[in-house]
């Protein structure tokens, strides 16, 4: 696949075009909308860094596109609300969730979704555990209506049946055509979740093929 075209002719959702930087790449995919593809592999061979650079959050060289729509000529702040990262520890500018958020039926209902408490949001952020905090931001990255996500372990801290909602919410995304890129160690959420599965080795990025 090339210059952002599916299989099928049709301009990918999310292409990445020979993206690289000094620790990792190129990356050269592209994902329909809806679709999900997984990557795994082992800590520090890259995985969070190629997430970041997606997002043009972190130097590199090559571009991405959204719907055909480069990275590269568009303001940084509108690619990523199109392009939304969620890291495995969120970063929060104030202690108080509905500075993050405003609490709308929209907020709330994906709240009761995800299997948090219904006063998580008057909650301060301190006083939330790793899992609730994870899936806070998740809510923050959606409540944007991105074209794609990227989800750097967003249930690394959850039990089975909190990650089992999870992957509901992610899946009706898909529905509603979200793409997304998802990171992560457990391998039956991979196979699971993805339409295909990538394993990350020093950098570089390889197809698992059934």
């Amino acid at each position: 696949m090339t210059n952002g075209d599916t299989a099928t002719g049709m301009v990918s959702a999310l292409a990445v075009l020979a993206l690289q930087s000094a620790h990792g790449g190129p990356f050269t995919f592209a994902l329909a909308a809806g679709e999900c593809i997984t990557i795994t592999g082992e800590s520090g061979s890259g995985k969070t860094v190629m997430l970041r650079m997606i997002a043009d959050l972190d130097p590199h060289e090559g571009d991405a596109q959204v719907d055909g729509k480069a990275c590269s000529a568009m303001p940084a702040d509108r690619w990523r609300r199109l392009v939304q990262y969620v890291p495995a520890e969120p970063a929060w500018w104030s202690d108080v969730v509905t500075d993050h958020m405003a609490d709308t039926d929209e907020v709330r209902d994906l709240v009761v979704r995800l299997g948090l408490r219904t006063d998580c949001l008057r909650t301060p952020l301190s006083r939330l555990s790793t899992g609730e905090r994870q899936r806070l931001a998740l809510i923050r990255a959606i409540r944007l209506n991105p074209r794609v996500l990227l989800l750097d372990e967003p249930c690394s801290a959850l039990d089975g049946a909190t990650t089992d909602k999870v992957e509901t919410v992610l899946q009706a995304l898909r529905a509603q055509g979200v793409a997304i890129i998802l990171v992560s160690h457990n391998m039956r959420q991979a196979e699971r979740m993805a339409d295909r599965q990538f394993q990350m080795r020093h950098g570089h990025l390889e197809e698992i093929l059934a």
